[in-house]
């Protein structure tokens, strides 16, 4: 099975949530589905050209021309070729949908909300089921990133500036500082799950629905957490303390 770059998995900036695909807004208009259509041709074609020839081999003359396009609409999209193969994860979540995810959830000092849960599996459902990525698209952006491996420098960055606007995002909403142990916990333990919900959705055997498949990982990683830990008595001394010599 292909992993997914990390970038894929949770896409957020500021207090916006972005989408996982390059997909319009689905309250947009008629323009902004126009352009996000030719948004999606540019990124099809620059991510084709590049598994096959690599960054250097292809010119953005040549991606306009297999578009159908000017090099002024190419740079009213994309600043590079390198900004068309990684594609535009910018489209907004939908307001009613962030505001949903805010909505009155009953604080507790010092620690997360017991309602955390519960919104982000909606918030992330929302997601995926107003986005229209394919799997054809997600294998594009694949070939395309092995072929050239110098892109995931720049996508484990963004990646991480993502993560932390997550984190940011969740921390806003339980009235908690972004790196509360318990945001960041949070936010890494969802992250984890949705990664993989992800690579199982997208991979080409897979015919069920992405809510399916996000409830059954979420399900397994409550009865996972839900467990006691060990005691101290099971965990035995710690041999760092043990070791040390009397003063």
């Amino acid at each position: 099975m292909q992993k997914l770059p990390r970038f894929l998995h949770f896409s957020f900036k500021s207090a916006k949530l972005y989408s996982v695909s390059n997909s319009a807004n689905i309250d947009g208009g008629l323009r902004e589905r126009k352009r996000a259509a030719t948004r999606t041709a540019i990124t099809a074609v620059a991510r084709s050209m590049t598994a096959k020839c690599g960054l250097n081999g292809f010119t953005v003359e040549e991606v306009c021309e297999e578009t159908g396009i000017s090099r002024r609409t190419f740079f009213n999209y994309f600043h590079s070729k390198e900004d068309a193969v990684i594609g535009s994860f910018s489209d907004e979540l939908p307001e009613e949908a962030l505001e949903a995810f805010n909505a009155n959830p009953t604080r507790i000092p010092d620690s997360i909300s017991g309602t955390l849960l519960a919104a982000l599996h909606v918030l992330t459902v929302t997601i995926m089921e107003r986005s229209s990525i394919s799997r054809t698209e997600v294998q594009q952006f694949i070939a395309a990133i092995t072929a050239e491996p110098q892109l995931l420098a720049r996508l484990t960055l963004e990646g991480e500036a993502r993560e932390r606007q997550f984190a940011a995002l969740v921390a806003a909403r339980e009235g908690l500082e972004p790196d509360h142990p318990e945001v960041v916990t949070a936010t890494a333990l969802f992250g984890a799950v949705s990664k993989k919900t992800a690579q199982q959705f997208f991979s080409e055997d897979n015919a069920r629905p992405y809510r399916g498949i996000l409830e059954q990982n979420l399900n397994a990683a409550r009865k996972l957490f839900a467990q006691p830990l060990a005691t101290s008595q099971q965990l035995g001394p710690n041999p760092l303390e043990t070791s040390k010599d009397p003063a």
